[in-house]
């Protein structure tokens, strides 16, 4: 029998979080957050990195507790049962299958340019027969390089990411250096340092795509199956990642900034508009007149997004190996290959992310994207308290401080994010989660005979309900993504806000009994006496 192999260090894991926050948006990002704060873009950045942290805070003392491979589907099975575990590991798994296609897109839109023949007509974002050809070569390219080992992916994930994090900063020092214009910060005539006040700045965070940007840590917690001193290296990393995220973002957006001529600005930053086909970075760049550096920059997009869409498919396989595991699909999906990696999981992965081409408008698998990952986010301040209470006595190499304060605001921020994706996200997410769950009913008796029969987890699963007919109702009547307008700006977030309070109080009395939560470690053990040849939990 083969194992998987823990052979991911420091370096390697703290990469694969940034090749998830890094992706294709960053040469777009500064822009959109202008658009909304003016110069306290700043402050949106800064908000949306301490709202993250506390979220990846919740996650990196679970994941350094327990190490499990596919940590989104399986924390909440241990805290509150595999109903629980389901809705977030499906909608989690199906938002995975497409960040992969919609990296695979972004780059050949940054190809465009020298290779139209992979689009039907210049200027269209329709591909052609060989655009979808290449798109699914390119998804297998990155099933091949998982599928080669944990250890070859991390090596050629971090060789990327070397340049996702140099490139940006090379940019960004380029242009402070040698256009900055520092009055751009409180030029009177565009409504000075904070032109939208206190709404432009949180409508930056979450309209703005600041706090989307982040989401990528996410990858971190499923590869902790694989990585070495997890005790230590996975709040490391989680914290690392968000923190650097942050340092590049942030230079990239005072380099913006300083560098926008003040007659684009006449209209005020609304307005603002810098039309390049790699995005306002490459504008202002090109306008500097340094061809290597614009040139440099179609690399880094390239490199952006090739790192991006490997690491979403690597923590993919992980994430179908922790639903097998919880009953959604065979086990025929828990073989591990002779090189340590869930193959069968990750081919599994390549045929629906391939299908997602041939299946469905782009723009649709841009929506369903946001809809299905943002909801695997509310699990992690739940079950960090529940497991204080379910598993006292283990170690604690990480520890969240003042648990139930932190989690709870976490919780907050994370019920803030999902409504935050829009009413034509939401509405998505409710069609995607009824699939699952009745998926979830099927798998149960066709699968049986592999899984052996157990109760659905009903009694910890009823926060649920509430909670997601909440968010759906004050979606549709909110302002974000096509909602109807009619609760007022700011009383739509707050009724959000107190929803979140209330379902947080709800799901903590909600947790696993003692017995059940024994049950489902002692399950645990034995996956993980096949998957390592020892237990590690």
């Amino acid at each position: 029998m083969h194992h998987m192999k823990r052979e991911i260090g420091l370096i390697g894991l703290t990469f694969v979080a940034i090749s998830g926050m890094i992706g294709s948006g960053w040469l777009f990002a500064p822009l959109e957050a202008s658009q909304y704060a003016g110069p306290a873009s700043l402050i949106s950045w800064a908000i949306g990195a301490i709202a993250m942290l506390l979220l990846a805070i919740t996650f990196a003392e679970i994941s350094a507790m327990l190490p499990v491979a596919g940590g989104i589907a399986r924390v909440p099975q241990f805290s509150h049962g595999n109903v629980v575990a389901m809705a977030m590991g499906w909608s989690a798994w199906v938002g995975y299958n497409t960040t992969a296609p919609i990296e695979v897109e972004a780059m050949l839109h940054y190809l465009a340019p020298h290779t139209p023949w992979l689009y039907v007509g210049t200027g269209t974002s329709t591909l052609s027969v060989w655009g979808v050809v290449i798109c699914t070569l390119l998804l297998l390219v990155f099933t091949i390089i998982n599928a080669v080992g944990v250890k070859f992916f991390a090596y050629i994930n971090s060789t990327l990411t070397w340049a996702k994090i140099g490139i940006p900063l090379l940019l960004a020092l380029m242009i402070i250096f040698s256009i900055f214009n520092g009055g751009n910060f409180t030029n009177e005539q565009t409504g000075g340092f904070a032109p939208y006040g206190l709404q432009g700045i949180l409508a930056a965070v979450s309209s703005g795509g600041i706090i989307f940007a982040f989401i990528g840590f996410r990858h971190a917690i499923d590869m902790a199956g694989e990585t070495k001193n997890p005790k230590f290296t996975i709040p490391a990393a989680l914290i690392l990642a968000v923190l650097i995220a942050f340092v590049i973002y942030g230079l990239l957006q005072i380099a913006f900034i300083g560098a926008v001529e003040p007659g684009e600005m006449t209209n005020g930053w609304k307005s603002l508009s810098l039309g390049h086909q790699m995005g306002p970075m490459a504008a202002i760049a090109s306008a500097l007149g340094i061809l290597w550096l614009v040139s440099l920059l179609n690399v880094g997009a390239v490199a952006s997004t090739f790192a991006a869409g490997l690491v979403s498919s690597g923590s993919n396989g992980r994430l179908a190996l922790a639903l097998a595991q919880n009953g959604l699909f065979s086990r025929f999906f828990l073989e591990i290959s002779e090189r340590g990696v869930p193959l069968h999981a990750l081919f599994l992965n390549f045929v629906v992310s391939a299908l997602f081409f041939v299946a469905m408008p782009f723009s649709e698998v841009v929506a369903l994207n946001g809809a299905a990952i943002v909801l695997s986010f509310v699990v992690g301040p739940i079950s960090v308290v529940a497991l204080r209470t379910l598993l006292p006595d283990r170690p604690r190499a990480f520890k969240v401080p003042a648990v139930r304060i932190t989690a709870g605001v976490a919780f907050v921020i994370a019920t803030l994010v999902v409504y935050w994706s829009g009413w034509d996200t939401i509405w998505r997410l409710g069609i995607a989660l009824i699939v699952g769950f009745v998926w979830f009913l099927i798998s149960r008796m066709w699968f049986r005979g592999n899984h052996g029969p157990q109760e659905l987890d009903l009694r910890e699963a009823i926060w649920l309900i509430p909670y997601f007919v909440g968010i759906g109702l004050i979606s549709m009547l909110g302002h974000f993504g096509d909602g109807l307008g009619i609760i007022p700006f700011g009383w739509d977030q707050l009724l959000i806000a107190l929803l979140a309070i209330g379902t947080f109080t709800y799901a903590l009395k909600s947790k696993l009994p003692q017995k059940k939560f024994d049950r489902y470690m002692e399950e645990e053990r034995i996956f993980e006496r096949a998957e390592y040849g020892h237990e590690e939990v």
